[in-house]
């Protein structure tokens, strides 16, 4: 089999920072201002449904907060990835789309937090509930590209010789 020469090089780390080849670290980190955002929605339903919804007010906010520190290191490791990948190709431009909507999850959930540290702790801001909501949905959309990346385009997934001699 040959071995497509841009899609090897978009196989390939480009810095030992990014993750050892067939491991990025990308992925990883993801899962951090995913799973944080996603909670801090779930602590938003909850804070609407008790008598005093301060705790989850509070955790909310610390959860946005976090997730947004996740997404700064993840947007870097990103870029790392993104640098290898070969201009004028599908895997680029989808690459491309998925990086400008987490940026645009990442603003969404930065308004949110700045609207809720302006917003009484009695009650769970209905504007920062609308935000972090459509921060989830376009996550989810900006997601599936991710999926698209690794699992249709192969970017920075061992290739198929190396999975078989290594036992991945």
């Amino acid at each position: 089999m040959t071995q497509d020469r841009p899609l090897h090089r978009a196989k390939q780390p480009r810095s030992f920072l990014a993750g050892p080849y067939g491991h990025p670290f990308h992925p990883i980190m993801v899962t951090i201002p995913i799973g944080t955002w996603i909670a801090s929605v779930v602590f938003d339903i909850v804070g609407f449904t008790v008598d005093e919804p301060e705790p989850y007010v509070a955790g909310a906010r610390l959860l946005i907060l976090i997730g947004i520190v996740g997404a700064i290191i993840a947007a870097a490791l990103g870029l790392m990835d993104l640098s290898q990948i070969q201009s004028g190709t599908r895997a680029r431009r989808t690459a491309l789309i998925h990086m400008s909507l987490n940026l645009l999850v990442t603003a969404l959930f930065a308004i949110s937090l700045i609207v809720r540290l302006n917003a009484s702790d009695e009650e769970v801001s209905i504007t920062g509930f609308v935000l972090s909501v459509v921060g989830v949905l376009v996550l989810s959309v900006s997601g599936y590209l991710g999926g698209m990346l690794a699992y249709r385009y192969g970017v920075r997934v061992a290739d198929e010789a190396t999975q078989v001699s290594e036992g991945f």
